[in-house]
């Protein structure tokens, strides 16, 4: 038996490298079942060694993988700057998509060039197109009109390019409120149902559900069915009187059923104490849809993930795929089903055959390039909080070939999603491996504010953003470190966006932490309040309060407020282009660290937004943050460049 070799957390020689970390898992932006008889899937990703564009690919008989949009051509919305739904396609192979540049609509026919759908100029985006019953519907978002709320409807885009030059060809179908959602046209064309909410509440916090019937083309008269008090979500029709739809009145997002009769009868499908439904940051994503045959496959989420499926008696089955986490029902066709996510291997697009499981074919993704021994496995933990229970997972060093001195003990990096009303399941990355295979530790914790627990867990939060969020990263990093799972000296906090706020407020409120990473992290509640985009521009009224009425919270929660009470090691990555979290708030954070005399670093990267996709800045990154941990922590890194700290 071959005697592992003994070296300190953190030194383990790996082969994970980050070049491979950004290639492997693929960033999935929706798919589809292309071709009448025996349909192709196409895919959307983004390409990492092409600056991120978003391609739109297929693959061919031979295996090969097959650029349906080529480049430079990239499919990518921004309406409500997280975009999603940016691209579709019909069964003769057309594929209709939102070019980056420009956001207008395109159409491509094979063997063509694409050409336009939508008028050119102004600032007008298009996103989570869909084809229904042969017409391509979309959300519009219009910021011409010199409001500070900008105009958003769901139309009806011509699919022969006849509203190329003139507007008005756009037919306008549902509007009357700030954001609207998920538009879903009855069998016969004659009604719509969509999901529609306003300022200042979020979709998860408060939304409708509407119905209106379409007359001639022009907008309908509609009328609400559901929600107002909850939020629901996904309207899909059974026939053209009888909807199914998401909604949690109860507490948990379950199905639920309605017929359009006079009393509008509403009845639950299958109640369960787990989510089918989630926060809707991005236009298109699916929790559930609807068989040929009647049944219903939908997404379960009660921390981890699972797909299940629903009989017409309420029966409940569920199917045994690897993917556990990030799951979107993208598309379905019979009883075959078209399913994004991460598993064990990552981040994947499967096949799945729902009479069938064993036949689950990997389209795909979902497999890791290191070997399954590489990959750690994740382990869920729930420890006392101030506030009530905290839900993490913990995953150990893992290297099959390496041990630590039976006397030292593992350093660790908790993770704090952003959202913050976001969740993480029980699903290792290849960010994730890339530390756990030298020796770091790595606590992902969903913290207070987060879903896939219910609404009760994701409304802990409302009034608490700054409070709540560090007081239980900082329980489940001191309860996994008093368990002797991790050193409780060398614990560090990673995150980005609202995962950043969290790493700023629990280095200047807390002392838990000997290292903090912030991407693209907020630090000032009000500087954020008056630069963030539209879509965002009123979520702090019910995380920290309105303004101006909660300008004195505003200032106290700031980590800006507090600077002098940073002295912990920062690493800032930020992306210079980031229109969600501008760059100002990073800039005054290094600022005030080196007027402080804390060591630090500041990485800025051209060409980024909010959320990283190059492939150069991808890779940058995270050998930067194992380099400047180990300067910190006291352990080598060999094999990624030294970080230099101001």
């Amino acid at each position: 038996m071959t005697t592992p070799d003994v070296r300190p957390y953190g030194s383990w020689p790996s082969p994970i490298s980050a070049a491979e970390v950004s290639a492997a898992s693929p960033r999935l932006e929706g798919a589809r079942f292309v071709g009448a008889d025996e349909p192709d899937v196409w895919w959307g990703e983004s390409v990492p060694e092409e600056g991120g564009r978003s391609a739109v690919r297929r693959r061919a008989a031979s295996g090969a993988v097959v650029d349906v949009l080529p480049a430079p051509w990239s499919a990518r919305s921004r309406v409500h700057e997280y975009g999603g739904g940016s691209w579709t396609a019909d069964d003769e192979g057309v594929l209709y998509f939102v070019e980056k540049t420009d956001q207008r609509v395109w159409r491509l026919d094979p063997g063509a060039e694409p050409r336009p759908l939508t008028p050119e100029g102004g600032d007008v985006r298009f996103g989570g197109l869909t084809l229904q019953h042969g017409r391509l519907l979309a959300v519009r978002e219009d910021h011409t009109r010199g409001t500070a709320v900008p105009a958003r409807d769901i139309v009806d885009i011509p699919r022969d390019g006849g509203g190329v030059g003139s507007a008005a060809r756009l037919a306008s179908l549902a509007s009357g409120s700030d954001f609207v959602a998920h538009p879903a046209l009855s069998p016969d064309g004659s009604r719509l149902a969509w999901i529609a909410w306003n300022h200042p509440h979020m979709a998860w916090d408060r939304a409708e559900l509407r119905v209106g019937r379409l007359v001639g083309g022009d907008g309908p008269e509609w009328t609400t069915v559901a929600g107002g008090g909850s939020s629901p979500l996904q309207p899909e029709w059974v026939d053209d009187d009888d909807l199914v739809y998401a909604d949690d009145p109860t507490g948990r997002w379950n199905l639920w059923r309605l017929r359009l009769t006079a009393d509008l009868h509403h009845e639950p499908v299958a109640a369960v104490d787990a989510d089918t439904g989630g926060p809707l940051w991005v236009l298109g994503t699916r929790w559930f849809t609807l068989l040929a045959d009647g049944r219903i496959a939908a997404v379960e989420a009660n921390g981890a993930e699972e797909l299940v499926v629903l009989g017409a008696a309420g029966e409940r089955r569920a199917l045994p795929v690897d993917a556990v986490t990030r799951l979107s029902i993208e598309d379905a066709r019979g009883t075959r089903v078209l399913l994004s996510g991460a598993g064990s291997g990552g981040a994947g697009l499967w096949e799945v055959r729902v009479d069938d499981p064993a036949a689950t074919r990997l389209i795909v993704g979902g497999t890791s390039p290191w070997g399954a021994e590489w990959m750690p496995r994740s382990r869920p933990i729930t420890v006392p909080g101030p506030h009530g229970p905290v839900h993490a997972f913990d995953y150990p060093p893992t290297n099959p070939g390496v041990v630590a001195p039976d006397d030292e003990r593992a350093p660790y990096v908790v993770f704090v999603h952003g959202g913050p009303t976001d969740h993480v399941g029980g699903a290792a990355s290849g960010k994730i491996a890339y530390l756990t295979s030298r020796g770091i530790g790595v606590l992902d914790v969903n913290y207070g504010g987060s879903s896939g627990y219910g609404r009760a867990y994701r409304e802990r939060l409302l009034g608490q953003w700054g409070v709540v969020d560090v007081d239980d990263v900082v329980a489940a990093a001191r309860g996994l470190a008093e368990a002797g799972s991790a050193d409780g000296g060398r614990l560090a906090i990673a995150g980005g966006s609202a995962g950043g706020w969290t790493v700023l407020c629990a280095l200047t409120n807390s002392d838990a932490f000997g290292a903090g990473i912030s991407r693209y992290g907020v630090a000032d509640l009000r500087k954020l309040a008056e630069d963030t985009h539209d879509f965002e521009a009123r979520y702090l009224d019910g995380m920290v309060g309105p303004l101006p009425e909660a300008e004195a919270l505003y200032v106290e929660r700031s980590p800006l407020s507090h600077l002098d009470r940073l002295r912990t090691p920062l690493l800032i990555e930020q992306g210079l282009d980031d229109r969600v979290v501008p760059p100002s708030q990073s800039e005054a954070v290094r600022d005030a660290l080196a007027a402080n005399g804390v060591a630090h670093a500041y990485l800025a990267f051209e060409g980024e937004g909010h959320g990283f996709r190059g492939a150069t800045t991808l890779v940058r990154t995270m050998e930067a943050e194992l380099a400047f941990l180990g300067q910190v922590f006291g352990f080598d890194t060999p094999g990624v460049p030294p970080l230099e700290l101001d």
